[in-house]
């Protein structure tokens, strides 16, 4: 069973309703119990990376997600924000994230003129998987993917750099360790590209 982790900050429909056109059934839960049961967890979220940490505290689920992510090593993908909290801390806060994947979150700031890029980074973007063995990449040749973000990830480890993307300069668009994946993109929104990297997270052997 997938669950979808309800904090209260996130496209839940959206990604339950991009699974099932994969014919993939899932769960949007809170619950401690359900969580316990899941084969592969998605961690989706929009908003801010300090009341994403103080919702998921509040619903006491950090201590099962993290057994499950660390002890039971069941696959687990965090979107946008969901792929944020799965680091260290960021400068939009000063909550502690989840950490299972060392580095921080930075926030975009471009120099002021006529070529500023805007913020949030937002709309279709090219994304670049790192070379070498990338299941969750699995049968995608030059991916765009849909954004929305104004903080990006620094991973402190390069070798936990799934892809990147670039946006005035290169980021990290997705991150890899273990069994814990993230994209900072939004698979839901981004048709057929989104609908391939969803199915290739489903079938990632456990």
């Amino acid at each position: 069973m997938i669950a979808i982790v309800d904090y209260g900050m996130g496209n839940l429909a959206s990604i339950k309703n991009m699974l099932k056109r994969i014919g993939v059934d899932a769960e949007i839960t809170s619950s401690c119990d359900v969580l316990e049961a899941a084969s592969r967890i998605i961690l989706p979220g929009v908003g801010a990376f300090d009341n994403a940490m103080l919702n998921m505290g509040s619903l006491g689920i950090v201590e099962t997600l993290t057994k499950k992510a660390l002890v039971e090593k069941v696959p687990i993908l965090g979107i946008c924000l969901g792929m944020q909290i799965l680091l260290e801390s960021s400068e939009e806060g000063g909550r502690a994230g989840l950490g299972w994947i060392e580095g921080r979150v930075r926030k975009f700031v471009f120099e002021k003129g006529p070529t500023q890029l805007k913020v949030p980074h937002m709309g279709w973007n090219l994304v670049n998987p790192n070379s070498g063995d990338s299941f969750l990449f699995k049968g995608l040749i030059s991916p765009r993917f849909y954004f929305v973000h104004g903080y990006y990830v620094e991973c402190k480890n390069a070798g936990e750099v799934l892809a990147t993307t670039n946006y005035g300069s290169e980021f990290h668009s997705a991150v890899h360790r273990d069994n814990i994946f993230g994209t900072q993109f939004h698979p839901e929104k981004s048709h057929k590209f989104g609908m391939q990297l969803l199915k290739n997270f489903v079938e990632i052997p456990k």
